[in-house]
């Protein structure tokens, strides 16, 4: 059976779609859901799921090797960022080597970079006048957003999208493709 661990820091949609598409398997399954945050909603989803959640400060992040060792004694197989907000510390990078990735709600390289996340992103797309947006799903490596690009997709954008509008379209590619971009992933694993 493989295992992944769904790290996120906020209301977790992402991690629900991904939960929802492997419910039913039983080669892999999700066995953690982490987060900075404590008053993020994924905890609650993380509870209507029934998969444990697990809330992290930002010393145990950087300074200790809790988190680490969580993944690690869980026989973690893919580290999977569905809206965290935090940079991955190298010692996590080295111990997932292309066994860990994210997502994000724009076409990188374009749209990338601290600070650039959500709603930014979205409202950077609409003041550019920009006909496409879409998502970007790449391995994570020490810098935000710079990793190797697994996949794309995108979608038409209108002059009068506003970047709620942009969201709602972004969001849709999202739950579409994420899950089944880390089935493909999780799936050419060897044991």
């Amino acid at each position: 059976m493989k295992s992944i661990a769904i790290f996120a820091s906020g209301s977790g949609s992402n991690a629900e779609a991904i939960v929802r598409h492997f419910q039913a398997r039983t080669d892999v399954q999700i066995s953690l859901i982490l987060t900075n945050n404590p008053e993020a909603g994924v905890i609650k989803r993380a509870r209507r799921l029934h998969i444990p959640a697990v809330v992290f400060d930002r010393h145990a992040f950087y300074e200790t090797d809790r988190v680490l060792e969580l993944l690690v004694n869980q026989k973690i197989d893919l580290v999977v960022l569905a809206g965290f907000m935090m940079l991955i510390p190298e010692k996590l990078i080295h111990a997932f080597p292309e066994k860990m990735v994210n997502i994000h709600p724009a076409l990188l390289p374009r749209y990338g970079g601290k600070g650039m996340y959500g709603h930014f992103v979205h409202e950077a797309v609409v003041a550019a006048g920009e006909p496409q947006s879409g998502i970007t799903i790449h391995f994570v490596n020490e810098v935000y957003d710079d990793g190797e690009v697994i996949f794309q997709a995108t979608c038409d954008l209108e002059a009068k999208d506003s970047p709620e509008d942009v969201a709602r379209k972004v969001q849709a590619l999202e739950h579409e493709h994420y899950p089944v971009v880390i089935d493909r992933l999780i799936s050419n694993f060897t044991e």
